[in-house]
């Protein structure tokens, strides 16, 4: 006599956890994969790396994990390997939060996605091609209210220590005034050669949030501009001597402290992209990377675009700083 059992699939990720308290982000992250995206050096498969997740409710114990990697993949299948249409990054990541929300019968889910691309630019006298390598950044946040995107990227570029060119320059102007030149002749030196100071090869990103219901196209390489141009000079892989000189002096008549780079960055927003809407949300951040000191030096700005219009027309603004999290978690 034999007997037969069944056992019946438990959903254990439904069921109640022992402490009900909801988390705020629940998923995958550091999956890579190759995906097909618009860059400014046209469509191409590009290595990115994803963040998947979502909000978790405190009535549930876990998310289906597996469901992650399989919108990932299926978005992969559908949009990307053979399609007819390419997506840009930010459509790319939109997607897969809207339907990885529905899979997960979350209220919330968000999607990070970040890619390394290249773009070939001329060096800046001898014209040679150097392949530059950028990042671009793509985060989506889908809720019931709908779908806010990010679209960011990051880019290299060298800046010029001022504080030190000052010192530089005044015990400079000490030892000419001691030589027996006039202060016309020191001025005229000054101006005709650029003066030592300090480097720092700096890393800036910048990145511009879109609301619910705005299709408004950013353009990656017109953000990468703005970046490089925040900068005491941009940076380039391979160059000739001149082209080495050029940087150097370039840097050098422009100096400018990582603060200073953030607020240029902010400027470059509001100079080059004038029909974005006050509700847009920006991020800038600027990292430097320290050559007399064993630290780096950070800055960055975060807020609404018509705050940081407001401060600059000298407005009274009570800004408030709106972080990425929160601006994407719709407050």
């Amino acid at each position: 006599m034999s007997s037969t059992s069944t056992t019946s699939a438990t959903d254990v990720q439904a069921q109640a956890p022992r402490v009900p308290v909801s988390l705020s982000r629940v998923g995958v992250t550091e999956t890579e994969k190759v995906v097909r995206l618009i860059t400014p050096e046209g469509e191409h498969p590009y290595h990115a790396t994803f963040e998947c997740v979502v909000e978790l409710g405190g009535h549930q114990k876990g998310a289906h994990m597996s469901r992650f990697e399989e919108v990932i993949n299926d978005t992969i299948g559908e949009l990307v390997v053979g399609a007819s249409t390419t997506l840009r990054a930010e459509d790319f990541a939109a997607h897969i939060a809207e339907v990885v929300r529905e899979r997960q019968g979350a209220r919330r889910a968000e999607v990070r996605m970040v890619a390394r691309y290249p773009e070939e630019k001329p060096a800046p006298l001898s014209g040679i091609a150097t392949q530059e390598i950028y990042t671009l950044i793509a985060t989506a946040s889908a809720s019931e209210r709908g779908t806010r995107r990010i679209i960011g990227v990051q880019a290299q570029g060298m800046t010029a220590c001022p504080c030190a060119q000052g010192l530089i320059e005044a015990s400079s102007h000490e030892r000419l005034l001691g030589d027996g030149f006039t202060e016309d002749e020191i001025a005229r030196i000054f101006a005709a050669v650029p003066v030592a100071t300090h480097n720092q090869r700096g890393l800036g990103t910048l990145e511009i949030g879109l609301p619910e219901g705005d299709d408004t196209l950013l353009d990656a390489r017109t953000l990468v501009a703005i970046v490089e141009a925040s900068m005491s000079s941009e940076i380039f892989e391979l160059m000739k001597r001149s082209d080495e000189g050029a940087v150097v002096e370039r840097a050098h008549r422009n100096p400018r402290f990582v603060e200073d780079c953030v607020r240029e960055t902010i400027a470059g927003v509001v100079d080059h992209l004038p029909t974005l809407s006050d509700h847009v949300w920006i991020g800038a951040r600027q990292e430097n990377l320290e050559t007399i000191h064993q630290h780096n030096v950070i800055a960055s700005r975060v807020g609404l675009l018509g705050e940081l219009r407001g401060e600059m027309r000298g407005d009274d603004v009570d800004a408030q700083h709106l972080g990425r999290d929160a601006w994407l978690a719709g407050r």
